[in-house]
């Protein structure tokens, strides 16, 4: 059978919910308008903007701010449409209430799936004033036009504001109507794709912006966590706080009880402040009982990996095609390599906290979240009380990079108010419980082949990539069944169901069960393409070279759209299919003069992605030159380029934003950050330890964005992908030592350079 599971397929899972979960958004926004009586308050003609009296929009985002400008990005896609003038609009980062449908930031989604709602929400709003400004300068609708928060037509003019004010608007759309609405030809934008400075850094410069850890109510007190020995199987036995009554504001420890299962053994220490909080913890002795995820090392969970990926019946089959094994078995030649990832952290600048408390009979959290849609059900649990009892209220993120998707820390001080009859409680981490707390990239090892046939040409591929599974941790509802009928975590494969055409293809998600019970694995930016594509991209150069041919040009000859890679059955985002990422590398390959001649021990490497999933693809291709030290084996990476494709560019500053963090972030991961389980703990809990890229590695960086007018997609995380195979590619073409693991540190490039047994494996056939 025939088999390749797009992102299109996953309803009722990913795709259906977040298409349903639009479409509610929708009628609430239209059905029900306000009536003539209302207006004098302001007109709110869906439930994603509203106009006051004095002609000023704002937009109501349900998405998290973490230093992306997502606002400004939403609030420009509706001032667009609705044809207000952009300097009349603010943004409302809202919170949590069943009106808004799914409330979640991540995936680089925010602006794919904001554009055609958002837009279509202006339109409509533009609709309703254009005639009702019509109807009070008693002049026919067809004849008028917006523009710039005024309605003119037949010689005459009105303000949005005095519409608002003056008439009456009672103008509904039914679902159906919004979605056959007409938005305006890219040609006749003024905002979209224009410059403009973000709205929020103003107040992230000045200090009034408000963050979960400048969250503050009369009465409250702190808290800080003591956490137990492992993440899911320790149990409280005892509590010895008797040290900790010495300190002056200590008020008591309390051991929660967590029906959700988000904070098994915590022990919360409770203070008149912070620094009080912090030392009282540090004094307090809790006994606990743990099973056998103390024990478990980074070379265990490999180990199991390993053991897994050895059985061809483990695991998921993502894509699945007719003849795989056939194709490796007449090949002419073969070709298989193993790569591995390294446990990685988030390390967000602002360290998980939250505020709780109950009041009038809600129980209110506030705090940063990526995902409120998620979190709100485990609060639910965990405090014994309806979803429309609890809301969360929303705050700016300190950094948020995927481990805010995850909002475990919100129950742990949900349940800390809980124990104490309600009261405020302040619940802060350091930044080593932070570290011991989080939800971690899992380290990862995958094993990719090759099959080809004359002329060295592709006809089959099998890439089978094992490691800790956050959806079935976390959102289980958002897996898919394989081609075996197996469940996978799309979130721990994509990237692997590339747009190369190589023949027969074979892609095999294995969950590793011993990472799951030992930690809860995390989604960290860019998700699992974040490993997939660090092997894929290496392998792709590997394979070039080992039948003789240039690494860009054995890209290109396989980057030909053809069947399911012609993007067809992908969606209305995937329009041009592999072509468009075909044109994403030729593109770089003439930008950085591929092929010209370089110094010693410097070398030019490329990589290239679709980002993320294949209905929201993002065309994305990177080259590194990097300058390798043949005596240290150091790596200086000199300069970054990248080539995106991500349809149209709503807002160019925050996208160039995007995709510089983004490479920078993964150049950290391909060279410096990376942890190791110890005894069932991560060992580095801080940023003395754990080393991410600095500002003096930081190298020159160029981006290029192709013109298109076609639908926006995402620009989080792609580049993150691109530059760890890119730097790898890199190494090997400055000194000819090929890295297969990640990080990539100067031992192993030595031990490489000094011929170290390989885990590449080419087979002839005779």
């Amino acid at each position: 059978m025939n088999r390749h599971l797009s992102s299109t397929e996953l309803a009722p899972s990913r795709r259906g919910f977040l298409i349903a979960s639009s479409a509610a958004g929708l009628l609430f926004s239209f059905a029900g308008a306000p009536e003539a009586s209302a207006a004098s308050a302001g007109f709110e003609p869906t439930i994603w903007y509203g106009i006051d009296r004095d002609g000023t929009v704002t937009v109501h985002v349900i998405r998290a701010e973490m230093g992306q400008h997502v606002g400004t990005a939403i609030a420009r896609i509706v001032a667009e449409e609705l044809e207000v003038d952009w300097a009349k609009v603010k943004i409302d980062h809202v919170d949590s209430d069943p009106k808004w449908g799914l409330m979640v930031t991540g995936g680089s989604w925010s602006v794919w799936q904001s554009f055609p709602l958002y837009s279509q929400a202006g339109a409509a709003g533009r609709m309703a004033l254009v005639e009702e400004g019509a109807r009070l300068m008693g002049v026919p609708a067809s004849g008028c036009a917006a523009r710039g928060g005024v309605v003119s037509g037949g010689g005459k003019s009105i303000s949005y504001g005095d519409i608002v004010a003056k008439g009456e608007l009672k103008r509904s759309y039914t679902p159906e109507e919004l979605a056959k609405m007409v938005i305006k030809p890219a040609a006749e934008r003024r905002l979209i794709g224009k410059p403009a400075h973000a709205r929020d850094i103003p107040a992230k410069t000045n200090g009034t912006a408000h963050y979960g850890l400048d969250a503050v109510v009369d009465g409250m007190v702190y808290a800080r966590p003591k956490l137990p020995p492992t993440r899911n199987d320790s149990t409280v036995v005892s509590i010895d706080d008797s040290a900790a009554k010495a300190v002056p504001g200590y008020i008591r420890s309390i051991a929660l009880d967590d029906p959700s299962a988000n904070v098994p053994g915590w022990v919360m220490v409770y203070a008149t402040s912070f620094p009080a909080a912090n030392k009282a913890a540090d004094l307090v002795k809790v006994t606990w009982t743990s099973g056998p995820g103390a024990k478990v090392s980074e070379a265990d969970l490999q180990a199991r990996a390993a053991a897994l990926l050895a059985d061809p019946k483990a695991g998921s089959l993502a894509v699945e095609d007719k003849g795989v094994d056939a194709a490796f078995a007449g090949a002419k030649t073969t070709l298989t390599a193993t790569y591995t990832t390294s446990t990685a952290l988030h390390f967000q600048m602002e360290p998980i906290n939250a505020l709780a408390f109950e009041k009038d009979g809600m129980f209110e959290i506030h705090t940063g979240n990526q995902w409120q849609s998620l979190v709100l059900p485990w609060l639910s649990k965990a405090l014994g009380r309806p979803e429309d009892k609890i809301v969360l209220r929303t705050y700016l993120l300190g950094g948020g990079f995927g481990r805010r998707l995850n909002g475990d820390y919100a129950v742990g001080a949900a349940l800390a108010s809980k124990a104490i009859g309600g009261k405020p409680v302040k619940m802060v981490c350091t930044r080593a419980d932070d570290s011991r707390f989080d939800s971690p990239r899992s380290a990862s090892t995958q094993i990719v082949k090759m099959a080809f046939g004359p002329s060295g040409k592709p006809i089959a591929m099998d890439h089978a990539a094992c490691a800790g599974w956050p959806t079935q941790a976390m959102a289980p509802f958002f897996m898919p069944k394989g081609a075996n009928g197996v469940l996978y975590d799309p979130f721990a494969i994509n990237g692997a169901n590339h747009w190369y055409s190589v023949g027969a293809q074979r892609v095999r998600a294995v969950g590793n069960d011993l990472a799951n019970a030992t930690f809860r694995p995390g989604w960290l930016r860019s998700v699992g393409p974040g490993w997939t594509n660090w092997a894929l991209e290496s392998f792709m150069d590997e394979a070039a070279h080992s039948v003789g041919k240039d690494p860009v040009a054995f890209r290109l000859s396989l980057l030909d759209g053809a069947g399911r890679n012609s993007g067809a059955a992908d969606g209305p985002t995937a329009r041009g299919g592999a072509t468009r990422q075909h044109a994403v590398v030729a593109r770089l390959a003439k930008e950085v003069g591929w092929g010209k001649k370089l110094p010693a021990n410097t070398g030019l490497g490329m990589a290239t992605s679709f980002g993320q999933e294949r209905d929201m693809p993002t065309w994305t291709a990177c080259a590194a030159r990097v300058h390798v030290d043949p005596a240290s084996g150091k790596v200086k990476v000199e300069k970054l380029t990248l080539v995106v494709d991500a349809g149209t560019i709503v807002s160019p500053d925050g996208a160039k934003a995007q995709v510089e963090g983004a490479a920078l972030w993964g150049m950290s991961l391909a060279l410096f950050e990376g942890t190791e389980f110890q005894d069932g703990q991560v060992r580095d809990t801080n940023l003395s330890s754990y080393t991410p890229l600095r500002m003096a590695d930081v190298p020159e960086i160029e981006v290029i964005f192709v013109e298109s007018t076609e639908p926006p997609v995402g620009l989080g995380e792609p580049a993150t992908t691109v530059v760890g195979p890119a730097i790898g590619n890199a190494i090997f073409a400055a000194s000819g030592a090929r890295v297969r693991d990640l990080p990539i540190r100067p031992k192993a490039v030595l031990a490489a350079l000094k011929g170290a047994p390989a885990k590449t494996v080419a087979k002839k056939k005779i």
